[in-house]
C-alpha cells in the first residue's frame, strides 16, 4: 500500500481538474489576447475562473491576478507594495515564520534600504495582536503575515490582524497558499489588502496561482511585457492552469473538509500515544485540517522518512521548499523547539482523497520504525 502524506508540499491534481483542462491543451488553445473565437474561448474560460476565486474569497473579479503560484505571488505582495509605496514609508512588518518566499523577499528589501521588523509568535506560532499593533508606526506600509502555516498549521486571527492594519492605514497582505480553500475566507470582513494562492496545494496543476489585489492598492509590476492581469503581471495565461485552479476551487466542499479534519485528528492522537513524541503547533480548532507536526525524541527525521518511505509511506522533514538546505527549522526554532525535536520532527500532510486505512496503515508503521530507530541508537 502506497500512502501519500505530503500534501503540504504538493497534490495529485484531482481527476476532474484534468478533465476540465485537457480540452485547452488540443482543442480551445487559443491565445486569450487574441481577437478571434479561439481567443475569445480562452478568454471566457480565463475569466470564469477569474470570478469563481472571486467568489470564494468575497473579492471582485477585477482583484484577481493570476500568477505561477505563491512564490511568485508573495514576491509581486511584498517587493511590489514596498517599492510603489516607498514615498509613504519604508518600513514592513512580518514574523519568523513566513515562507521562504516571503522571508527572503522581506531581507531583500532590507538590502535595499527598507526596515524589517520580523516579530516573535509564541510556543503554538500565533501572534500577539497588542505586540504587533506596538510595532506598527507611522512609517510602516505594509504588515504580512501567514495565514496558515505550512510547516505547524497554525491559523493566525487574520480579522483581528487585517482590523488593526485598516485602522493603522497600513497595508495588510496574507499567505493563504495553505489556508485557501480549508479556512473560510472574506478579504472584506477581514480587511486583506493582498492575499496570495497557490494551485497545486489544492489538487490544481503546478505553476498557476493567484494574487488578491484590493481595488486601489498599488503595486510595481515585476514584469515588463503586455497588458495582461490588469496591468500587473504581464505574459500570455496559462489558460490551462487557470482553468485548472478555478475548477480545483469550484470542488471543495465542507464535509470532505471534517472529514481530513477528522482523520487528521485520529493520526495526532495515534502518534502522541508514541512514547516522546511532542506535536509542534496548536491541537485545537486553530490548526490546518490537514497538518501535523510531530517530533520523536531520540530518533533523526531524515531516518524515520526514509524508513517510512521504502515502507510506501511518503512524508516531508518540515517544508518541502527547505528540505535539503542546512540548519533546522527556522519555523520550529521560532515556537521554541529544541534542536534534538526539530531534528526528530517530520510533517504529515493529508488530502481529502486519503482513508482511514491509510492512516491506520501509518500509525501501525511509525509506531515500529520509531521502536527500531531507538533500539538501533541505544545499541550504538
Amino acid at each position: 500500500m502506497n500512502v501519500y502524506l505530503d500534501n503540504g508540499a504538493t497534490t495529485k491534481v484531482d481527476p476532474m481538474v484534468v478533465k476540465a483542462i485537457l480540452p485547452y491543451f488540443t482543442e480551445k488553445f487559443g491565445n486569450a489576447s487574441s481577437a478571434h473565437k479561439m481567443g475569445k474561448e480562452s478568454r471566457k474560460a480565463i475569466e470564469r475562473a477569474r470570478e469563481i476565486i472571486a467568489r470564494k474569497i468575497n473579492a471582485e473579479p477585477s482583484e484577481i491576478v493570476f500568477t505561477s503560484g505563491g512564490t511568485e505571488s508573495n514576491n509581486l505582495a511584498l517587493r511590489g507594495a514596498a517599492q510603489a509605496n516607498a514615498h509613504s514609508g519604508k518600513h514592513i512588518i512580518t514574523t519568523k515564520i513566513e515562507h521562504h518566499s516571503v522571508m527572503r523577499s522581506a531581507n531583500s528589501l532590507i538590502e535595499e534600504g527598507f526596515d524589517v521588523t520580523f516579530i516573535d509568535v509564541d510556543k503554538d506560532g500565533f501572534v500577539d495582536i497588542k505586540k504587533l499593533e506596538k510595532e506598527i508606526r507611522k512609517e510602516t506600509i505594509l504588515v504580512s503575515i501567514i495565514h496558515g502555516n505550512n510547516e505547524i498549521g497554525t491559523i493566525q486571527d487574520i480579522k483581528k490582524i487585517g482590523n488593526l492594519c485598516k485602522k493603522k492605514r497600513t497595508l495588510f497582505h496574507t499567505d493563504t497558499v495553505q489556508s485557501f480553500t480549508k479556512v473560510p475566507i472574506d478579504v472584506k470582513k477581514m480587511g486583506i489588502d493582498l492575499l496570495s494562492i497557490s494551485g497545486h496545494k489544492i489538487h490544481a496543476p503546478k505553476g498557476v496561482g493567484a494574487l488578491y489585489v484590493r481595488k486601489g492598492t498599488k503595486l510595481k509590476h515585476r514584469f515588463y511585457g503586455g497588458p495582461q492581469e490588469n496591468k500587473m503581471r504581464a505574459g500570455t495565461e496559462n489558460t490551462p492552469g487557470i482553468v485548472g485552479l478555478g475548477k480545483a476551487t469550484e470542488l471543495v466542499v465542507k464535509k470532505e473538509l471534517d472529514k481530513m479534519e477528522s482523520l487528521r485528528s485520529k493520526l495526532i492522537n495515534g502518534l502522541l500515544s508514541i512514547k516522546d513524541s511532542k506535536l509542534n503547533g496548536p491541537n485545537n480548532g486553530k490548526r490546518l485540517c490537514n497538518n501535523v507536526d510531530i517530533s520523536f525524541k531520540g530518533i533523526e527525521g531524515e531516518s524515520l522518512l526514509t524508513y517510512l518511505g521504502s515502507k510506501g509511506i511518503y512524508i516531508s522533514t518540515g517544508s518541502a521548499c527547505s528540505s535539503g538546505e542546512e540548519g533546522p527549522s527556522h519555523v520550529l526554532k521560532a515556537i521554541g523547539v529544541n534542536e534534538e525535536c526539530i531534528m526528530g520532527s517530520v510533517r504529515f500532510t493529508l488530502s481529502r482523497f486519503i482513508t482511514e486505512k491509510e492512516i491506520d496503515h501509518t500509525m501501525k508503521h511509525v509506531k515500529e520504525v520509531v521502536a527500531h530507530l531507538r533500539k538501533v541508537r541505544s545499541v550504538k
